[in-house]
């Protein structure tokens, strides 16, 4: 799973390098009022209910630079510059309710965000994000047959660092609603297919810039999917896409026109170190964006480790 999270928060005017354009700066403000991103899950993360009583414990950690921004599809001419390094702590305990398999989770994004090049006037933030709590319920979970069918709400509490005179925030100061939903089908004995969907609601932040702006932001949709093949029962390999479309903001009553219309790819794998370690890693790139920063390049290691 891939929370992208650091969301700047804040809306303004922002020194601008040598030939830095005015349509550069005013895009900057609006992509950093609003989250461009949803949930980016892993491959297999719909896969394998655990039997009740069982916990696992997971950590991420994400590298993500971003060296270009677009508005309405096209390159701003500047030289942009967003860099991330971004972590989370996840808990998840298994139970059964009725005939199904539940989880609970809680999930603690921590990390840091910088502004650079000719968006070096962004500065940094560091510290902790918006707590999430999530749980997921598992409709089909059938092993013989590698099908697998399950729910999830995650609710972003709004608990991260937020001052609304930085222009890079962790926490949002709003909260928000994800409803994702996901299935897993063998396509043969080796070769797995994910497909997974999901949309976010947003509260308002009411607290926007000194001036205390109110950012709205309608519903964000995200689909993804992965093909896994399974090397051995300890190595699988797996390519992916997203896209991303909707999350419009607006600012005291004012249509951004900011809809990040998102494509990316991801390629990775993951290994069984031992019974109870496994390592993920997972490298992607944005295909192309509509509005907002694109990532040049996003590096992900999640550890899981079984109880």
């Amino acid at each position: 799973m891939e929370i992208s999270t650091g969301t700047p928060a804040r809306v303004r005017p922002l020194a601008r390098a040598p030939g830095t354009s005015s349509l550069g700066a005013g895009l900057v403000l609006a992509t950093l009022a609003g989250n461009a991103h949803a949930i980016d899950v892993d491959a297999g993360e719909y896969t394998a209910a655990l039997p009740a009583g069982s916990t696992i414990g997971l950590l991420y950690l994400q590298d993500t630079q971003r060296r270009s921004l677009y508005s309405d599809g096209h390159k701003v001419p500047i030289k942009a510059g967003l860099d991330s390094e971004i972590g989370i702590l996840r808990v998840a305990h298994y139970q059964t309710l009725g005939d199904y398999t539940i989880n609970t989770q809680f999930l603690l994004p921590f990390g840091r965000m910088e502004g650079k090049r000719d968006n070096d006037a962004l500065g940094q933030a560091n510290g902790v994000g918006d707590l999430v709590l999530a749980s997921t319920l598992w409709l089909v979970n059938d092993p013989a047959k590698n099908r697998y069918w399950g729910i999830a709400p995650y609710l972003y509490v709004p608990t991260g660092h937020y001052d609304r005179n930085d222009a890079l925030n962790l926490g949002e100061n709003r909260w928000k609603l994800t409803l994702q939903t996901g299935y897993v089908t063998g396509l043969t004995e080796r070769l797995s297919l994910d497909l997974t969907a999901d949309v976010t609601l947003f509260d308002k932040n009411d607290d926007l810039t000194s001036q205390g702006l109110t950012l709205r932001q309608k519903p964000l949709w995200q689909a993804q999917t992965y093909l896994r093949y399974a090397v051995t029962p300890k190595l699988s390999v797996h390519v992916g896409a997203s896209r991303l479309w909707g999350g419009e903001t607006r600012i005291d009553g004012q249509d951004q026109n900011d809809e990040p219309d998102t494509a990316k790819y991801r390629v990775g794998s993951s290994y069984w170190i031992t019974p109870t370690f496994q390592a993920l890693l997972n490298y992607g790139q944005d295909v192309s964006v509509d509005n907002g920063f694109k990532e040049q390049q996003r590096v992900n290691l999640r550890l899981l480790w079984l109880f």
